[in-house]
């Protein structure tokens, strides 16, 4: 076994882009050095130079995949190769990991854990505001490392990275208010209360759409309660996830954290299996697709574990008469093509009110003719690439779908190719007259395609709102006090997450994420979600000469 300890700052290449044979050198010190040619990254005119600096070992060798913090290493030959969906070129491979690989990064963890979890969490808070940091040191770097690697567009990349930074300053604050309550009780010379303490392993699975932020999410908070963490990036972005486990080394070097405390482990599905499976971990957080949270819950549920599940989405907007159209329009589209319409808080369903319906299509016909789709780390571009070419045949089958059941289209729907789309990746965001109850639009399908839909009532708008498995995020556009008071209440929208005049998307980090029924119930973030990440302990103490029972019980010997 190889073991690849991180490298020396100080020595590794600097950072340099290079993008239509445009040089874009970042801040550094010393000198600059490209490689022109590299078996793994074929030259093209899309050809990028990810950062040496934030990945564990040079650009152009293959990766370990395994890490227990400071420490790389691989047994294996099995990789996962890392395609960029912007050009279609390989980025690197990655080492998986083994089962061998995974029980040693467990037990590692354990032992860590032992240690963590007496560090005061204001100390741990404090470890976690030096992440933030260091994110924020390499906010640029990483974020286009995102972008090239996911496709989504450069703001949203960069966007991402903030979100890492969003969430370790709220962690910083939440280390000193990991409160429990006091309650007086009914006996005398008793008191009452409950305190919370760390969980313990914490097993964190990602997707490939927010490939950081949705980690940084769970971690942050993890930490901050006193556990440790073992992520399990998708295989479809495991770069991202060295990229972050190399950026708070020095963190964790600085504060001689013991090994344990950041685990990786990379693969395919049967990793997320063994996370799932294992006693040893206290909680799953799982964020995908409805059928793989099903299958984590189960396998969680059947040891008695807690799984915390944020899954697919099904979001809609409903637009009222008495809308701001020129608000709704941009908030509409945003919503319904960022990220190429792979967020589970995309907008699929758009809910118009019949008297405006002629209007709102014909806003959003000019809306979407105006939208640029192309390399999402050039400037002024909106739509980047899905993640694959089997995302781009879900796209095609549900627009098959929507053919088949008696849709039309305002916007038309196509796949792109020649230059600038070899990656074969990039489709065009459409527009659809639809009906509800169409199974494709009960489905989630992760691309930007936008369903619209009539209504009369308000009632039954939002009827049609709630007319789906799914429950994360929601909408209305209205200027009517009631109407927006309505949707919010409780014979309102059954999502997770409900807005009146912003879009589904672009939730803060100081609100709880996450929603109800197929999208799985679990938490993640602000508010009260660092509770799901600790243990309750209720405390009674009696601080008197006597022994009373509860319920006014008598026990005499």
């Amino acid at each position: 076994m190889t073991k690849l300890r991180c490298f020396d700052k100080r020595t590794i290449i600097p950072t340099a882009l290079l993008s239509y044979g445009r040089l874009r050198s970042l801040q550094h010190t010393g000198g600059c050095s490209i490689a022109r040619h590299s078996p793994l990254l074929p030259q093209s005119s899309f050809t990028f130079r990810f950062m040496n600096n934030i990945l564990p070992v040079p650009q152009h060798s293959t990766k370990p995949g395994t890490s227990t913090g400071q420490q790389f290493w691989h047994s294996t030959d099995k990789t996962i190769d890392s395609y960029s969906p912007v050009d279609g070129s390989l980025i690197a491979r990655v080492y998986t990991s083994t089962r061998a690989d995974y029980d040693r990064v467990i037990e590692t963890a354990q032992t860590a854990f032992q240690q963590w979890r007496n560090v005061p969490a204001p100390r741990r808070g404090e470890i976690v505001r030096q992440m933030g940091e260091q994110f924020r040191a390499y906010k640029n770097d990483l974020g286009r490392l995102v972008s090239f690697e996911m496709g989504k567009s450069l703001p949203e990349g960069l966007g991402e990275v903030q979100e890492i930074i969003d969430i370790c300053d709220f962690a910083v604050g939440q280390s000193r208010q990991l409160y429990g309550l006091s309650m007086h009780s009914e006996r005398p010379a008793h008191r009452m209360y409950e305190q919370w303490h760390p969980l313990g392993l914490v097993g964190i699975i990602s997707a490939f759409n927010f490939p950081v932020a949705v980690w940084s999410w769970n971690a942050m908070l993890a930490w901050v309660c006193g556990d440790v963490c073992i992520w399990k990036p998708s295989e479809k972005t495991p770069l991202t996830a060295l990229a972050c486990q190399q950026i708070i080394q020095d963190v964790l070097r600085n504060n001689d954290l013991p090994e344990g405390v950041s685990c990786l482990v990379t693969g395919g599905r049967e990793v997320g299996e063994w996370l799932a499976r294992d006693p040893r971990v206290a909680l799953v957080s799982a964020t995908g697709s409805t059928r793989m949270g099903r299958a984590v819950g189960m396998a969680v549920a059947e040891r008695m574990g807690r799984s915390l599940l944020e899954l697919g989405g099904n979001n809609a907007i409903i637009v009222s008469p008495h809308a701001d159209l020129d608000l709704a329009i941009p908030a509409i589209v945003f919503g319904a093509v960022g990220t190429a319409g792979q967020r589970c808080t995309t907008t699929r369903r758009l809910i118009v009110h019949e008297s405006i319906l002629a209007d709102v299509r014909r806003r959003l016909a000019s809306a979407y003719a105006q939208l640029h789709i192309g390399d999402p780390l050039e400037a002024g571009i909106h739509v980047g690439p899905l993640i694959d070419k089997d995302a781009v045949a879900g796209y095609q089958k549900a627009v098959d779908e929507i053919r088949a059941s008696g849709g039309t289209f305002v916007v038309e729907p196509g796949t792109l190719s020649g230059p600038g789309y070899e990656s074969g990746c990039y489709v065009k965001p459409c527009v659809a007259n639809a009906q509800n109850e169409w199974p494709v639009v009960q489905r989630e399908t992760f691309a930007p395609i936008l369903y619209l839909i009539p209504y009369k009532t308000l009632d039954e708008a939002i009827s049609l709102q709630n007319g789906v498995p799914q429950g994360l995020s929601s909408a209305i556009f209205t200027l009517n006090l009631r109407e927006a008071e309505q949707f919010l209440s409780a014979a309102g929208s059954d999502c997770g997450i409900a807005n009146v005049n912003i879009g589904t998307s672009g939730a803060e980090i100081g609100g709880a994420f996450g929603g109800e029924k197929e999208t799985g119930g679990g938490r993640e973030s602000g508010s009260d979600a660092w509770k799901a990440y600790m243990r309750r302990q209720t405390n009674t103490l009696n601080y008197g000469t006597t022994l009373p029972l509860a319920q006014g019980i008598t026990f005499e010997l």
